[in-house]
């Protein structure tokens, strides 16, 4: 006789991994309205004895005494089904509801653990770095800041530095990266190329840029590896005339210093020891003798200004590209204050952060289009060439040659530097710059000091202490002391020797502090103030390490000296924070 029993099997995953079946008691070719709704079960262990245990005294047991069981025999075997009350539907119901509770309570866990470390204040996340921050803070609101190559940013630029853009990798140039979600870096560079291009009036037809240097050492590296190959000549301003190192230097002994003079063969040109001006009838004779591809101008202690056209014409006659190094003046660039590079120079590189106020970085600049046809041989580019091809070069040169990812807080602060460039405040800041360093240099000049060129054409001057008895080193480090930052630089003699006997000072960041002509004057006195304690100090001592075992930062002259300082320097606002 035909069975009107079917059993439907649906695997289901419950609360206890077990597999679930349900029973279909329907029968067949019964009208819908007539069958019989499907039951949930639960399979066991196969019947092996009965569904039965036996307790200690000898009785039955129901295993299960909350649920329904039914032993039945399928193709001869016996199995025993479990049907759910209505209770275990509840019972289910809650540990569905305590498992979608618990998942609630992981995800919470999650993010407080983010927050635990991703959002904590400096000072609470590391008390020790916030502790000297708030030291350099101090230091920078209390003291005269008079080192050429440093300036103070505005809170702008330092909230693009501290920004969420330093968490992307951004390697390669816009709309070629080599990682995706780039399109908002992109258009930051972007509009930093186009605001740097405004701030120097160059037409990005005749001229492109690349904002991704980290330095101004890495740009000017970039355009030799770019342009030469190891062993290629390049010529510079020597370091003790006011060079820079990056131009190639070798020490006295011989020693290569830098990598431009590690990979590349360098013969400087100097200044003329008794005026202290660049001899440009040396630097042709030596130029045309020494052939270099590459003929450099620019310096770091250089406070006159610069020969372009006299270096254009060297550059051609012996067949040189012509790069000028502008950092420490690129600000009197811009505003249109000193002679301008971009007029003679194919290339021009610069750092960021000293006369333009902005984040520490570098940038270079280059000739694009038709060359002029005056101009020398280019490298690689021979008699035939009318056309610059520095572009691609320089910027595979940057990258992937020696840097990675580009700084992308960086380019952004620096678009916002930018755009302050070509603002008329701007432009009076650096007239400011000027007359602040020409009150400088008068001051110091009435009181008989000794300056190299005997003055200044830009930011900077140089101050020749050797006719006091002193070395820059320790007229530096009594300058500290007292809350005076100066850098010691080398001087030429007489005789053509290198002594360390000179401080460059610098007005740019005293002068975005506020600082006019009258308050120069003021500093002056200050600096011949520490001049004469260090002269002091040194007949005492005899030298200023013995000085300092004696007690030298509790001098009576040193401690008032700072507390004239300290007095004069916190009248001024500091830009970028609040003291």
């Amino acid at each position: 006789m035909d069975s009107k029993l079917t059993l439907g099997f649906h695997r289901t995953q419950i609360a206890d991994d077990s597999i679930c079946l349900q029973l279909d008691s329907s029968l067949r070719d019964l009208p819908a309205a007539n069958s019989v709704s499907p039951v949930p079960l639960q399979l066991l262990e196969p019947l092996t004895g009965s569904p039965y245990s036996i307790n200690q005294n000898g009785e039955k047991e129901d295993d299960d005494d909350d649920r329904d069981v039914e032993e039945f025999r399928i193709l001869g075997h016996s199995l025993c089904l479990k049907r759910r009350r209505e209770s275990d539907s509840s019972t289910s119901n809650k540990r569905e509801a305590s498992s979608s509770s618990n998942g609630v309570d992981v995800e919470e866990r999650r993010r407080d653990l983010v927050k635990t470390w991703g959002n904590q204040p400096l000072c609470a996340a590391d008390s020790e770095i916030f502790e000297i921050i708030e030291k350099e803070k101090e230091r920078q609101f209390k003291g005269i800041e008079l080192i050429a190559s440093e300036n103070f940013v505005c809170r702008a630029v330092m909230e693009a530095l501290g920004s969420h853009l330093t968490n992307k990798y951004s390697e390669g140039m816009p709309g070629a990266r080599y990682y995706g979600g780039n399109q908002y870096i992109d258009e930051i560079e972007l509009l930093c190329c186009k605001r740097a291009l405004e701030a120097f009036g160059l037409d990005s037809e005749s001229w492109g840029v690349n904002v991704q240097p980290y330095s101004c050492t890495s740009a000017n590296f970039a355009v030799y590896t770019g342009l030469l190959l190891p062993g290629d000549r390049i010529m510079g301003l020597d370091t003790p005339s006011g060079g820079n190192t990056s131009h190639g230097y070798y020490t006295p002994n011989g020693r290569k210093v830098s990598g431009a003079s590690i990979f590349f063969e360098s013969l400087p040109y100097k200044v003329n020891p008794q005026t202290g001006y660049i001899d440009f009838d040396k630097l042709e004779e030596r130029a045309l003798d020494f052939r270099p591809k590459i003929l450099i101008c620019g310096g770091s202690s250089y406070p006159r200004e610069w020969g372009y056209a006299r270096l254009r014409h060297i550059a051609d006659k012996c067949g040189a590209v012509l790069m000028c190094d502008m950092a420490q003046i690129s600000g009197l660039v811009a505003a249109k204050e000193c002679l301008n590079p971009f007029d003679y120079c194919d290339i021009v590189t610069s750092t960021t952060h000293k006369s333009l106020r902005g984040p520490r970085g570098g940038i270079i600049f280059y000739r694009k289009g038709t060359k002029p046809r005056k101009r020398g041989i280019h490298l690689g580019q021979g008699d035939e060439s009318d056309q610059y091809d520095f572009e691609e070069k320089i910027n595979f040169a940057v990258f992937p040659s020696l840097q990675g990812g580009p700084h992308n807080n960086h380019i952004a602060a620096l678009a916002i530097a930018f755009k302050q460039v070509t603002t008329p405040e701007y432009k009076a800041y650096m007239q400011q710059v000027k007359k602040n360093a020409q009150a400088l240099a008068a001051a110091l000049l009435r009181r008989k000091c000794r300056l190299v060129t005997g003055g200044t054409d830009n930011h900077l001057l140089l101050w020749d202490l050797r006719p006091l008895g002193l070395t820059g080193k320790a007229y530096e480090k009594v300058c500290e002391l007292c809350h005076i930052t100066v850098n010691k630089i080398a001087i030429f003699g007489d005789n053509g020797t290198i002594t360390p006997g000179g401080v460059r000072i610098g007005t740019p960041a005293m002068t975005s502090r506020g600082c006019l002509e009258s308050d120069f004057e003021t500093i002056a006195d200050f600096l011949l103030k520490a001049a004469h304690i260090v002269c002091m100090v040194l007949r005492e001592h005899g030298n200023l390490q013995k000085a300092f075992t004696n007690g030298l930062q509790t001098k009576k002259e040193i401690l008032e000296l700072q507390k004239q300082v300290e007095n004069f320097a916190t009248q001024f606002a500091m830009p970028g924070f609040d003291m």
